[in-house]
């Protein structure tokens, strides 16, 4: 028998309102060409709840704060990432915490949590400051560099040093150019609808698979190196050894080189895409350019940044964050629902890919007025205490959030006060920059960012 309440709840659950778009093919050829554009679309003629298909396929879309918490926090066992993430990246990094789900996720999720508190995070920041001056001291006054391929080069060591606790890793070494060919393998997949299957042995794949196959290997021969030594090293790969999960287990060779993997990728990628973009905006902005550079020479008088200089170089934090609220790395994130569910009264089946996007959030009048202004007092702390918690979402949110996110934001903050202190960074004229994530796995620029190096003497 179905009861009042029942019913007054079937009358009110409401359909998700789709964009127009072609017949059969849908938006499947604009979301391949120009995604952002698709989903800032979608916002404007929809509002906060839309969706488009991918050919047959709908995929609803969340735009608010409310609808993050609900799905990503809320609900968040729920829902996972669906077939279409799984397909792409296991084949890949395996079941690492990107890519495991439920309770194996958990379990990993805990064990792999300690080393990525803050209190551990902050004996890397030396690192982290080496490496941005090793690099810098190679750049002449007057010198024009890809700014993408240097901040990739001092992103990459860091993370070799920090996880393999090996001292020369960049895109042109053996490892750090296979995790490359491995990336741009991803954001190939990623952006087809079809992609081709991974064991058809096209150029393509076989490139990715001497490439992971590489990568795999060196792994595995490091994990052998570090259980035949003594020493108790302060390396990512070294904790992960030594970690125990609830029953006093330790991972084993494969769990620890999907995870190894995974950090490596992701470790690096993010933080050189955002710092990219970065200098990109100040060059662009010479009032904030200057006032991150007054703040750095002060702060630091000419000696190398270090983890106790952090709260002496707050307005380094907040280009770091207006940054990456401007050009997310992450701009997009799909969760597939497990079973049928009402997200604020709308109706999502089982099996449908929702689609969270933080580059629509991020450019919301209402979160935060004048969105294409490059403002980085937006994060002053009380100007962000008024956000609404879930509008500002450069990490994702509830109990995915990206595990690494302490790391990337001292990276961040620490790398530009290190730069900025030495050089100045002019953007070359004529440069036409946009944002092209059909590409890669994140929000890369579509061409090199090429700029002039002036020393500060």
């Amino acid at each position: 028998m179905v009861t009042e309440l029942e019913t007054q709840e079937k009358t009110t659950v409401k359909s998700i309102p789709f964009i127009k778009e072609s017949p059969v093919v849908g938006s499947l050829f604009k979301y391949q060409r120009d995604r952002l554009n698709l989903f800032m679309r979608m916002w404007r003629e929809q509002g906060p709840v839309s969706g488009f298909h991918m050919g047959p396929f709908p995929l609803p879309a969340f735009f608010s704060a409310e609808h993050v918490h609900s799905i990503l926090v809320e609900h968040a066992y729920d829902f996972d990432k669906g077939e279409s993430i799984h397909n792409v990246f296991r084949p890949v990094i395996g079941n690492g915490i990107f890519t495991s789900e439920g309770d194996f996720h958990r379990r990993q999720r805990k064990i792999m949590a300690p080393p990525f508190q803050p209190r551990h995070i902050a004996s890397y920041a030396d690192n982290m400051v080496y490496y941005g001056e090793q690099v810098q001291q190679r750049w002449q006054d007057g010198a024009r560099i890809n700014i993408d391929e240097e901040m990739t080069t001092i992103t990459m060591s860091i993370i070799g040093k920090v996880l393999f606790n090996v001292d020369v890793f960049t895109e042109t070494d053996e490892l750090g150019a296979a995790m490359a060919t491995t990336l741009n393998f991803v954001g190939h997949r990623l952006a087809r609808l079809l992609p081709t299957p991974y064991n058809w042995p096209t150029p393509q794949n076989k490139r990715a698979h001497q490439a992971i196959a590489l990568l795999r290997s060196r792994i595995q021969q490091m994990i052998e190196e570090r259980r035949a030594s003594a020493e108790e090293g302060n390396d990512f790969l070294s904790i992960l050894l030594r970690a125990r999960d609830d029953e006093g287990k330790p991972m084993d060779n494969e769990q620890l080189i999907d995870e190894c993997l995974t950090l490596f990728g992701a470790g690096h990628e993010t933080t050189a895409v955002a710092l990219t973009w970065a200098w990109y905006l100040l060059a662009q902005h010479p009032e904030q350019y200057r006032k991150l550079q007054e703040e750095a020479r002060s702060a630091l008088g000419g000696r190398a940044a270090t983890y106790a200089d952090l709260t002496k170089l707050p307005y380094s934090q907040q280009v770091f964050k207006e940054t990456l609220r401007m050009y997310p790395p992450a701009y997009a994130m799909g969760r597939a629902a497990l079973k049928d569910i009402v997200i604020d009264g709308y109706q999502v089946h089982k099996g449908d890919l929702v689609l969270i996007a933080p580059y629509v959030m991020h450019n919301r009048p209402d979160y935060f007025p004048h969105p294409f202004e490059f403002d980085p007092e937006r994060f002053t702390p009380e100007r962000e205490k008024q956000l609404p918690r879930y509008a500002y979402l450069p990490f994702g949110a509830g109990p995915r959030i990206c595990i690494g996110n302490y790391f990337a934001m001292m990276e961040g903050q620490l790398l530009l006060s290190t730069l900025a202190q030495r050089v100045t960074f002019e953007l070359v004229p004529g440069q036409q920059i946009t944002p092209d994530p059909g590409k890669s796995l994140t929000l890369r620029p579509d061409r090199h960012v090429q700029m002039v190096v002036r020393r500060y003497m």
